[in-house]
């Protein structure tokens, strides 16, 4: 099934094409459309030290673009704009994360392109959700959902996480939207509309960490690798020879088999340790 699915992607950066990419190792046909008036998608051009300054594209465009047929085009010139549609009206899926005001005047809206491929289904991804045309990058969102404040050490500054993960955990939930269209559409024989973006899949991700203020008034701060609700996980000591082991003991019956493994047996029976509810962080 998914080795007859074709995919255009009007997306740039790392959200959208990891969709695109998700497809792509599938075994789907992948067609990224970028913009050639600006030398394409802008991620080819962040390049870590060390990369060569005259290779067409950085190690990070590679990260989420490989498997793909890529097309340059400027889609304000009729022509180039003509060829997209008709790509696209041979579609299954269009993965987006045009501004909808620029969709719109360029008439890569999904009103638009639906009407002339029913069978369509487009995926939108948003900064901060429907109606709203503010773009952002992954540490804006990493701070405006909390995560900076929870990462990093307490007397510390807020920290980003070193991957772009908000970006990431987007493109999995608009994949998995694109999956439950592609299972409606099935059933229907038409196309859908589904959407996300960065600010609700980085809300719905702060699961525990939401949860435990939302249910005992808890507020998440910044600990470190230590962990808001067990003991010990998270923590780092060193051996003899200087090298640093992490410990994750999430059960008391792990807890007394760490005592065992480490000769401390006596810690278990410590009334300060005793169950992970008493443990003294």
């Amino acid at each position: 099934m998914v080795e007859n699915l074709k995919v255009v992607e009007l997306a740039s950066v790392l959200a959208g094409p990891a969709v695109g990419m998700f497809f792509a190792e599938l075994g789907a046909s992948v067609t990224k459309v970028e913009n050639r008036t600006t030398g394409g998608d802008v991620t080819r051009r962040w390049k870590a030290p060390g990369e060569d300054p005259q290779a067409a594209a950085s190690a990070y465009y590679h990260s989420v673009n490989y498997h793909k047929t890529v097309w340059q085009k400027d889609l304000r010139d009729p022509s180039d704009r003509a060829e997209v549609k008709a790509l696209i009206r041979e579609a299954d899926i269009v993965i987006s994360n045009f501004k909808t005001s620029s969709a719109i005047k360029l008439g890569m809206d999904p009103e638009s392109l639906r009407a002339e491929n029913p069978r369509l289904i487009y995926a939108q991804l948003h900064a901060f959700g429907e109606g709203n045309d503010r773009p952002a990058f992954d540490i804006v969102l990493q701070a405006e959902a909390g995560f900076m404040y929870m990462t990093g050490e307490a007397d510390r500054d807020p920290v980003r996480m070193p991957v772009a993960l908000i970006d990431l955990l987007a493109a999995h939930q608009l994949k998995e939207g694109i999956l439950l269209a592609l299972l409606k559409r099935q059933q229907s024989g038409r196309g859908s509309y589904v959407s996300t973006s960065l600010l609700e899949a980085a809300i719905a991700s702060l699961a525990n960490q939401a949860t435990n203020w939302l249910m005992a008034g808890h507020l998440p701060g910044r600990m470190g690798s230590q962990h808001p609700n067990i003991a010990p996980y998270g923590d780092v000591f060193y051996s003899k020879d200087g090298r640093p082991v992490v410990l994750a003991a999430g059960t008391e019956r792990q807890f007394e088999g760490l005592c065992r493994c480490l000769g401390l047996e006596g810690l278990k029976d410590d009334p300060r340790f005793v169950d992970n509810a008493s443990s003294d962080r």
